[in-house]
Formats: C-alpha cells, structure tokens, sequence
C-alpha cells in the first residue's frame, strides 16, 4: 500500500502569510483575532494555544487600543471605521487577491451607481460580506442559477465572484445571464476566482483519479473543503471527508487496507501537519491493533 500527500494542498498563500504574522506577533504580545483565522478548527486550536484570542464584531466594539488582526478573508469598509473609533491597532492579514478584488467591486460601485452588482459566492462568507460592504450592502449574492430570479434584465449587470467559487459553475452562470440579459442593457463578468485556487481543483480532479481511495482533510465550516471535497467525490466515490485523524474509524481503515493507492488532500485552509498526522494514523494502524 502506497500513501500519498497531495503536494498542491495545503494553506494557500493568503491563509499561509495571516498566520505567520499572528505567529511573529503572539512572541511578543496578545493578540485578537476577528472571526476564525483560518476555516479549520485544529488549526485554530493550535494557535488558540500560543495565545490568540479569537472575538466577534460585538467583543471588537468593546474594545479600546488592542491589536486586532483581520484574517486574509477581508473586511468591510465599516469594520475599519470602528477600528479607528476605538483606538485599535489593525494587523491586517487581506489576502491581496481579495484587497484587488474589493477594489474593483468599489470602483465599479462609485462609477456606475445605476447598475447591478452581483457577486457570485457563498452569503454570510466573511469574504462575501467584505465584498458587499464595498457597495454598502448594495449588491447581490448569487450561489446558484436559481437566484437570478431576482435580477432585472432589463439593468446593467457587473458580475464578480467570490475568490474560492468553482470555474464551472461560475461560467455557467456567465452563460445564464447572458441568454438572459435585454438588448438594451449590458452584461460585463469579471473571473475573479483566485487562479491558485482555480489550479487547485484542476490538480486535485487528477489527483482524485489517480489514487484507490482519498482520504480528505478539512474544515466542516470551510466552504472551500465543501467544493473541494465535491470534486474528489465526483471523480473518486471512494472519498471521505475528515476534520482530523480522530474520524479515521476502523471500518476506514478496513477499507483502506483493501486498497492499493491512497491519496491524502484538504483544502486551503488544511495545514500540511494535519494531513501528516492522517498519514501517520494509517500507517500505524496495525501496530495500535
């Protein structure tokens, strides 16, 4: 039996550089951390342990003069506001993909105030609600076909997308408006998925194929494992989906000793030891039994 750790998964760069700069500044000091640093409950565990503090809006509006980081996720515009109202000290941890992003979102706001907004991604998603707050709360979230229900045809439509979204799905899209969309109005799109990312689900579909099994590490909460762990299942029904070595049970394991090539993977917000630790938990499992 052959065990593998896919070489592309793991923390993509945004995720990789907030953590290191909690982690340079929690030697020296304490440190807040607003929402989840990263959509992956060992890996904030882990960090909780050196000392980060993770808070809500609420616990943040409490607050006068700490240092408060903002995850690679991004924030609204009213997130800093408050920052600046009460005297804290922003580390700010925005992924510069999403930083371009926002900053595109916002220009076509201000430049064009009659148009439609729409941004295709996940509601609530912390990255969403930062894109949204760039147009006050003006445009419009799109997870699937069926929410284009609501969109006027007859208006011009800018379409974005949240950073982590799938290609396919987001083309598909691209396709529906444009049978849609009125001869007197006007369509723009802009693929604003992360092309790391966006190469990511192309390696791990080839990866899924070339392994017996996939074992695949990841957050419940990340919506990146979700999509992720989706394409594995599509081109390999011999996938699970894990958060941590714990949820490997012995029928896995009977059914990983069955197999010949197994193939480990997470997500962007799965930290390379975890997957290491998933290893490890399977190659140890006959001498633990």
């Amino acid at each position: 039996m052959r065990i593998e750790i896919d070489e592309h998964s793991g923390f993509c760069f945004g995720v990789t550089s907030a953590i290191s700069k909690a982690e340079e500044i929690l030697q020296s000091r304490p440190l807040y951390c607003l929402g989840d640093i990263v959509h992956n409950g060992e890996e904030i565990k882990r960090l909780a342990e050196r000392g980060l503090v993770t808070i809500n809006y609420d616990q943040m509006a409490e607050f006068q003069g700490v240092d408060v980081l903002f995850r690679a996720h991004g924030e609204p515009p009213s997130t800093y506001d408050l920052a600046k109202k009460n005297n804290i000290h922003v580390v700010d941890a925005t992924c510069p993909v999403v930083l371009h992003l926002q900053k595109q979102i916002k220009d076509i706001y201000v430049q064009h105030p009659q148009s439609q907004i729409l941004i295709f991604g996940k509601r609530g998603h912390a990255e969403v609600v930062g894109l949204q707050g760039q147009t006050n709360n003006n445009a419009i979230v799109i997870e699937q076909e069926e929410d284009l229900k609501i969109i006027d045809f007859e208006r011009d439509i800018f379409l974005f997308s949240q950073t982590t979204m799938s290609v396919e799905k987001f083309e598909h899209l691209v396709q529906c408006i444009e049978q849609k969309i009125a001869p007197n109005a006007t369509f723009h799109y802009f693929n604003t998925i992360c092309k790391s990312v966006a190469n990511r689900m192309q390696q791990l579909q080839n990866f899924a194929k070339n392994h017996d099994m996939i074992i695949f590490v990841g957050g419940k909460k990340s919506s990146n494992a979700k999509e992720l762990f989706g394409l594995c299942k599509k081109m390999n029904d011999c996938s699970f989906f894990i958060a941590n070595e714990e949820e490997i049970t012995d029928e896995m394991q009977q059914i990983i000793q069955q197999k010949e090539q197994i193939g480990i993977c997470g997500a962007t917000s799965t930290p390379l030891w975890l997957m290491e630790k998933c290893k490890n938990k399977i190659e140890n499992y006959g001498l633990s039994n």
